[in-house]
């Protein structure tokens, strides 16, 4: 799957990075989301989170470290800026280092430097208001972990090789598992495993087995 272009806008540090989540209280229970109290330029200020707000999040361990906080402010701004009410494509690429890179694990694709920019308006270029349902957060030192559904509705459309498929209204949970690997406050590496399978039956799209198979 090939990814497009985005746009730039005021983002929000401290309870506003968990204003845009659907924030799990547990792996199988979400929660109301924080709401957004406190809004800055997000490349004016590094992000932070209170004791509250860690608190409302989905950790397998709440002992956690400042450098870890501060990791995982950096992880969860990334996610807010990613929501599909308000994409901010330059927070989320300077969050990376200068040889960060996104990888697309399943569609095997790789993303550094400027086309770093590309990878935002994807998921919105398909479902306008994507937004992701954190479930369940584990924080390692400069490794976190979240498993996560990629949530939205199929209102845009998808290049395919049969042609564009425009959206047909369907609501889309996609399963997800994030990886995110930080240096000194910056994303090293993100590792992505979309479940593309549930997320392209979600959309309304089977593959052809019969077909497939009659080839051989």
């Amino acid at each position: 799957m090939k990814l497009l272009s985005r746009k730039s806008i005021t983002a929000a540090t401290a309870v506003a990075v968990l204003g845009g989540l659907s924030i799990a209280a547990a792996p199988s229970q979400a929660a109301s989301p924080a709401h957004n109290t406190a809004a800055v330029h997000s490349n004016t200020a590094a992000p932070t989170l209170t004791a509250r707000q860690l608190a409302k999040l989905p950790l397998t361990d709440r002992h956690l470290t400042k450098h870890e906080k501060a990791n995982l402010a950096v992880v969860l701004r990334d996610y807010y800026v990613a929501e599909g009410s308000h994409i901010d494509v330059p927070t989320f690429v300077n969050s990376f280092t200068k040889d960060g890179v996104f990888n697309d694990m399943v569609a095997g694709q790789a993303y550094q430097g400027k086309a770093l920019g590309n990878v935002l308006p994807y998921m919105k270029g398909l479902f306008s208001n994507v937004h992701r349902d954190l479930k369940r957060i584990t924080v390692n030192g400069d490794t976190i972990s979240i498993e996560l559904s990629i949530d939205g509705t199929f209102d845009g459309q998808l290049q395919t090789p049969a042609g564009v498929l425009k959206g047909n209204g369907n609501k889309v949970a996609a399963p997800t598992a994030d990886f995110w690997y930080l240096k000194n406050g910056k994303v090293k590496m993100f590792n992505c495993f979309v479940g593309y399978s549930k997320m392209y039956h979600d959309m309304g799209i089977d593959f052809d087995w019969a077909s497939a198979v009659n080839k051989h």
